[in-house]
């Protein structure tokens, strides 16, 4: 009787929307992501996103990595490499650079000012827990195809082309992030090049929903009030598709807009601020604003910007040499 009760009140939270309870901050969401999608899944098969690593939870929210389930060998930052990390598929600087509200102020800025950014940094559906290391590797880099990097994590299969600032996930959830790519450009309406779409559109179907795709899909939904249409099939991303922009809400209300947030050459010096290092993706050297002559040297075209000097160096870039 019980598991029949439980049956009705799931089925009809997924009938009434307004009975869901998303998560309003990062903060949150990785909280409830935990508790509400992923507490089974540190001992599953399927593992962390990247690598199939199982992991033990630690705190609230966070885990620490068993590398011996996956063959797991750090590439260089073992403290990153021994714990999960919440990853977003669709990296928060990618979407904050498409609101614009990044290179108002970084990240603190997007998520006091933009409730576009705020909600979009908080969904469920974007995020996954990950090894820190290869989280790290990642970046802000889309994903392609790094056929020519050799393994760099030993059995683990994701690969960072820090050249190319491409990142391969494993075959196996190659369609999970493809459909969640395509779900936040969709819910959000953010602008995907023409190559990232035919490389996605690849993977959807060359890597169908798997049945923990849609537990998974189910679980969020459960939470957030809807589904990934393009988990359930009710959407399909095609050449030439117009996001809906289901997510797109309005100003928070009785938030007046205020002056970007200028980052302390304190801060900045010490790669603790949001948003103020600039790399060069030709050179890959990268550049304070406080003792980096070159700091305002690099052209638009060349320009990629990092929230900390541990970003930017795991993404494969050195600091110049006239730095002082």
């Amino acid at each position: 009787m019980k598991k029949l009760l439980s049956a009705v009140v799931l089925a009809f939270s997924f009938i009434h929307p307004a009975l869901a309870n998303p998560p309003a901050t990062f903060t949150e969401a990785k909280v409830v992501a935990k508790q509400k999608i992923y507490l089974d899944q540190a001992n599953s098969a399927m593992g962390d996103l990247y690598c199939g690593c199982k992991w033990t939870w630690v705190g609230k929210s966070g885990g620490r990595i068993d590398p011996a389930s996956c063959g797991y060998e750090t590439r260089k930052q073992q403290s990153r490499a021994e714990r999960t990390e919440w990853e977003h598929i669709v990296p928060a600087w990618t979407f904050g650079h498409q609101r614009q509200c990044w290179q108002n102020g970084g990240r603190e800025h997007c998520a006091d000012d933009d409730p576009v950014f705020k909600a979009m940094e908080a969904d469920l559906f974007n995020l996954y827990p990950a090894v820190g290391e290869v989280n790290g590797d990642r970046s802000n880099f889309n994903y392609g195809m790094a056929s020519g990097v050799s393994p760099q994590y030993g059995q683990c299969k994701t690969r960072v082309d820090f050249n190319q600032r491409a990142a391969e996930p494993r075959d196996e959830v190659k369609g999970l992030v493809a459909r969640t790519t395509f779900y936040m450009f969709d819910r959000y309406q953010l602008s995907m090049s023409r190559q990232q779409q035919q490389l996605l559109m690849a993977w959807d179907k060359q890597h169908p929903v798997s049945k923990w795709e849609k537990e998974r899909d189910r679980r969020i939904a459960a939470v957030m009030g809807h589904s990934n249409p393009f988990v359930t099939g009710e959407r399909s991303w095609t050449p030439g598709y117009k996001p809906v922009g289901d997510g797109v809400v309005s100003a928070l209300p009785g938030k007046a807009a205020r002056p970007a947030a200028q980052p302390s050459l304190a801060s900045a010096s010490s790669g603790g601020g949001e948003g103020v290092i600039v790399g060069n993706q030709n050179s890959h050297l990268y550049h304070l604003p406080s003792g980096c002559p070159g700091y305002s040297q690099v052209s638009a075209k060349n320009r990629v910007a990092f929230t900390s000097e541990p970003e930017a160096q795991a993404a494969g870039y050195k600091k110049a040499g006239n730095c002082r």
